[in-house]
């Protein structure tokens, strides 16, 4: 018998050459009717691969994310397979599931695939996906699978089995379609209920613009229809979300042409939405005992030399800027890290300074290409709420669990209520991407690990996804619509500090290395806003909101009486405007809400009478007449109130 372990640690003796799917059946019928595919010792199989040995088992469904992946591989396969149905010759590159559905890239011959072909696709891939026909794993000699696509005509398969090793390769087939494919897959087409073709767009083959170019059809499909039509809902609300119209809409940010791609331009309201947020996170990090520095926006290029900076990014980064003296170079500052370390090297540091907590609102530069630029989220030129925390080794653990609590106190407040920890080590089969010694990622590992571990965070382990400097802890966050973003990010970094010859006094005199953490709990106040603006659709929390009032006068013999409210609340820091333009008063509230300010006071000549103001609420309407100093007082009551709470 063989042992096999599942998710709860509980062990079942079973024959060896048990499948997931004999597996699944002996727990319960349901997890049998529902089970996609088994991850075996951290590999995921088909459910009829036979186990021979003792083995750590998960039995994947459509609730895990590795069961989705297989199940939308499996679905590009009934893309091909359909199309291969309606489009005779049309020969396939590759097909692989992504974050949400899947793509191929296929050829043609010639042929335009538009929109308007995509119904007669998806109902042939369902009506292929009735067939319930099975997903058949056969291993195939080199040879054979060279003569099996050399018949075919197909050249994209061909030059995929070039790179591939005799013994290594496998053909799956399920109807009349057969594929070179590694798998896994879904036991049979029958579990693809719903279907539905997204895009069609160009792509070259491998990547190279200077290969054949192929159609990428982009689709998703879902084990019910319900599940289709709410996810279709819920791209419609994205869309009503999207930060870059949004971001239009409220003036909040723009580009220009010619001022340069990815290199947005903060209008007022933009900024006074940055300056809360810089404002809320300086008061925090005061609290915590940060001091604010400032950097220049350009360094010597030896400075990232030093840093190992220039080394892993200089070549994707804006060129050096050279100066009239010969040799001397400078580059847009990519990351403030290596400033820190020399203001940290300004004067001798003992034991007892440490730890030395700097932090800056900088703005780096990256150049990212062009096509991968999307609003704020990719930018090129974007301010990070950064700060380095210089400390002794006994002292990591410490520090590390108090940025977390800084950060989860940052989403608390900004209404971001659902993350993981995401633990970032370095690749153990790739380890010339990093530097540093083993011991010093040992240590920065077990730091973050243990932090994680004692401050219950729900965690995932990734690796190769490290920083080339140090692991770190990543946030990633889901918004209103159940999107996962990467924020806050933490970092342990033992390389910098020994790179930079940075050094403290011990007790015994000697010198030491600090150890450096790297933080940002925004991330990047660019990316940070954009997610904040498509979270809460543009409705600000009213402490952040640019202008929490509008003061909307019924015609212009009130424009007086409008300007003494103003000052009023001005002298109280409550920030907002007047709406003086000839409009008759519907349009003006009409507006006001299109602009998702918070409060509309309404002045008139009732109101102006009795030296009071009709007030509005967004989203919510008429809140009835009150005195200046009744609305004055209720509306710090609810800050104080949302304060409070946080």
């Amino acid at each position: 018998m063989i042992n096999i372990t599942l998710p709860d640690n509980s062990v079942r003796q079973y024959q060896p050459g048990v499948t997931g799917m004999e597996i699944a059946a002996s727990i319960s019928e349901g997890l049998a009717r529902n089970v996609l595919a088994v991850k075996v010792n951290n590999e995921v199989w088909d459910l009829s691969r036979p186990i021979e040995a003792d083995a750590r088992v998960q039995l994947l469904t459509w609730n895990d994310t590795e069961g989705k992946a297989t199940y939308w591989h499996s679905s590009a396969h009934l893309l091909a397979e359909a199309l291969e149905a309606l489009y005779p010759g049309v020969k396939f590159g590759i097909g692989p599931a992504i974050e949400n559905g899947f793509y191929y890239d296929i050829d043609l011959g010639g042929k335009q695939l538009s929109q308007d072909d995509f119904p007669a696709i998806e109902q042939k891939m369902l009506e292929l996906a009735r067939n319930k026909s099975e997903y058949i794993r056969r291993p195939v000699p080199k040879a054979e699978a060279i003569e099996y696509f050399k018949t075919k005509g197909d050249q994209y398969k061909l030059d995929l089995l070039e790179g591939l090793e005799d013994g290594s390769i496998t053909f799956y087939s399920q109807g009349n379609f057969v594929d070179l494919c590694r798998g896994p897959h879904i036991p049979n087409t029958g579990f693809i209920k719903a279907a539905k073709l997204m895009n069609v767009a160009g792509a070259y083959w491998r990547g190279d613009e200077k290969r054949e170019q192929l159609t990428r059809v982009y689709a998703i499909t879902f084990p019910k229809q319900k599940e289709l039509t709410e996810y279709l809902e819920r791209l419609e609300e994205a869309k009503r979300r999207d930060h870059r119209k949004l971001g239009k809409e409220l003036e909040l940010f723009a580009f220009s042409e010619k001022v340069g791609m990815g290199l947005p331009l903060w209008l007022p309201k933009g900024t006074m939405l940055r300056e809360r947020l810089e404002s809320f996170m300086r008061k925090a990090q005061t609290r915590a005992g940060y001091q604010q520095v400032v950097t220049p926006h350009i360094g010597s290029k030896e400075l990232y030399v030093t840093s190992g900076h220039y080394e892993k990014y200089g070549a994707d980064s804006f060129q050096p800027i050279r100066t009239p003296n010969e040799g001397e170079e400078f580059l847009l500052k990519p990351m403030n890290c290596p400033h820190h370390c020399e203001i940290y090297k300004t004067k001798p540091r003992s034991y007892r300074d440490l730890p030395l907590r700097l932090a800056e609102f900088g703005t780096v530069y990256r150049y990212e290409q062009s096509g991968e630029l999307h609003g704020l989220t990719r930018v090129r030129g974007f301010t990070q709420d950064d700060a380095h925390i210089f400390c002794r080794p006994d002292q990591v653990k410490e520090e590390f669990i108090k940025v977390i609590d800084l950060v989860l106190y940052v989403f608390k407040v900004l209404g971001f209520e659902d993350y993981t920890a995401q633990i970032s080590l370095r690749d153990p089969e790739n380890q010339q991407k990093y530097i540093g010694t083993d011991e010093a990622w040992e240590k920065a590992e077990s730091a973050i690990i243990e932090a994680a571990h004692e401050k219950g965070l729900r965690t995932v382990t990734e690796l190769g996804e490290a920083a080339f400097y140090g692991p770190k802890l990543d946030f990633m966050v889901k918004d209103a619509l159940g999107r996962k973003w990467q924020l806050g990010t933490i970092q342990v970094d033992y390389n910098l500090p020994e790179r930079f010859q940075l050094e403290y006094t011990a007790p015994d005199n000697t010198k030491q290395r600090p150890v450096m953490i790297h933080r940002a709990p925004f991330g990047s106040l660019e990316r940070f806003v954009a997610v904040l603006i498509e979270h809460c659709a543009g409705n600000f929390p009213l402490w952040l909101s640019p202008e929490q009032f509008a003061i909307l006068p019924i015609s212009e013999k009130y424009h007086e009486y409008a300007e003494k409210v103003y000052q009023r609340l001005l002298q109280e820091d409550i920030r907002g405007f007047i709406d003086n333009r000839d409009e008759k008063i519907g349009r003006k509230i009409r507006d006001a809400e299109v602009q998702k300010v918070p409060y509309m006071i309404i002045v008139g000549e009732k109101e102006q009478e009795n030296d009071i103001i009709s007030v509005r609420k967004h989203g919510e309407g008429d809140m009835g007449n009150l005195t200046v100093d009744a609305f004055i007082q209720n509306f710090k009551e609810m800050l104080s109130d949302i304060l409070s709470k946080n």
